[in-house]
């Protein structure tokens, strides 16, 4: 493809070892973890994201005349809707049931990762607009006759400038923690309500007194044994809410604190010396980002503690200006989690249907910002004339 005075080629790759990691770790940059070239091949290597599960990898490269490598997105060609925490399931319905064909599909995103972050990777001083990347995106679509492409949890500004290349534009909502440089987690504590300062505070204090150990383990400090122990736990969480097969095998836990290592840190719960809850967080430059949790005892408030509160005794001690726990729960605004908007971007070939979605997109936009409104208004922070 052309974009500007230097002539862009678009290739597709069906693995992302095809595409050396310095090159597209240069156009991911250091931010967020979720787009390194480490945590999306272990994605593939562990049989995690690969065709027969339904992601076929198609990770799109814009390169100049001489092949450097100046733009790419991590993209799958996809036979079905699950692990991707944008929901667009009723699209596909609909298009179907008018006789046409919605899968395969075409998903720029981090599977199985609700995370916000960059899905545009531009190399720093590359003269390539987002634009043309989102052209070479829809052509990359017609390419392999794919539907229509999907940009899930892309950056504000990704989703302004796709928005301008016209691609339909929707809003979500996830509950993010906020650190302004407390010195402690009884700084934040003092923010709050009374009545929510003790409920918090009799929850981390219930925990205590489970006899449980707790423990923050970072990098080379986590072992086989606990990567074993949190696959049970990871199994045991999807079982009961799903009832189905699990989206990451048992090998991509190891293989992910092999290739990410102190990016990977892990909250675990301990009997006896011996592993019985945890949750798995990854850090980036700015955030510590919460994933998977589980746990194989039932414990009152466990979940609050490995999951939320022990990230933001990480984030505290770390200078971390931020927590992200994952996808839903209004459960986490009573612990200091606040709304805010999360964006995906979509371009959809067939008119009818786009057109459709476009109309429902307009609706439910100003909804989602109604509810975040509504939403902040639960907050546990103290106000003017609380105690």
């Amino acid at each position: 493809m052309a974009d500007g005075p230097a002539p862009l080629s678009l290739t597709l790759h069906r693995r992302i070892a095809e595409i050396r990691a310095a090159d597209w770790d240069a156009c991911a940059g250091a931010d967020n973890p979720f787009v390194s070239h480490a945590f999306l091949s272990a994605l593939e290597d562990s049989g995690s994201a690969v065709p027969e599960r339904g992601w076929l990898p198609q990770h799109a490269a814009l390169r100049d005349e001489a092949g450097t490598l100046l733009a790419c997105a991590p993209c799958y060609a996809k036979s079905h809707s699950q692990g991707e925490y944008v929901f667009d399931h009723s699209w596909a319905d609909a298009m179907e049931r008018a006789g046409g064909r919605y899968y395969p599909k075409l998903q720029v995103c981090v599977p199985f990762s609700p995370v916000p972050g960059p899905r545009l990777l531009i190399r720093p001083g590359a003269e390539v607009p987002p634009g043309a990347l989102a052209q070479a995106l829809v052509q990359g679509c017609q390419a392999v006759g794919a539907s229509s492409v999907h940009a899930t949890f892309c950056t504000a500004d990704e989703w302004t400038a796709l928005g301008e290349a016209g691609w339909l534009q929707r809003l979500g909502t996830q509950f993010h923690w906020t650190n302004p440089g407390y010195g402690c987690f009884d700084d934040f504590l003092g923010g709050l309500a009374s009545r929510k300062r003790k409920v918090l505070k009799r929850e981390r204090r219930d925990v205590q007194a489970s006899g449980l150990v707790l423990r923050c383990l970072r990098g080379a400090e986590i072992t086989e044994r606990h990567w074993d122990a949190f696959n049970r736990f990871y199994r045991s969480t999807t079982d009961k809410k799903w009832g189905r097969s699990a989206y990451l095998t048992k090998r991509f836990w190891p293989m992910l604190g092999d290739r990410l290592g102190d990016a990977v840190v892990l909250m675990v719960a301990e009997r006896d010396g011996v592993p019985v809850a945890g949750a798995l967080n990854l850090v980036g430059r700015d955030a510590i980002y919460g994933r998977n949790w589980g746990a194989t005892v039932d414990v009152p408030f466990l979940h609050f503690e490995l999951c939320y509160y022990m990230a933001m005794d990480f984030a505290i001690a770390q200078g971390i200006g931020r927590v992200e726990a994952g996808a839903q729960g209004e459960h986490k605004i009573q612990r200091g989690y606040l709304p805010v908007p999360t964006y995906s971007a979509h371009w959809i070939a067939h008119r009818g249907l786009s057109d459709a979605v476009a109309d429902f997109l307009a609706r439910e936009r100003p909804a989602m910002l109604r509810e975040m409104e509504m939403l902040a208004t639960l907050s546990p922070f103290r106000q003017a004339g609380d105690a």
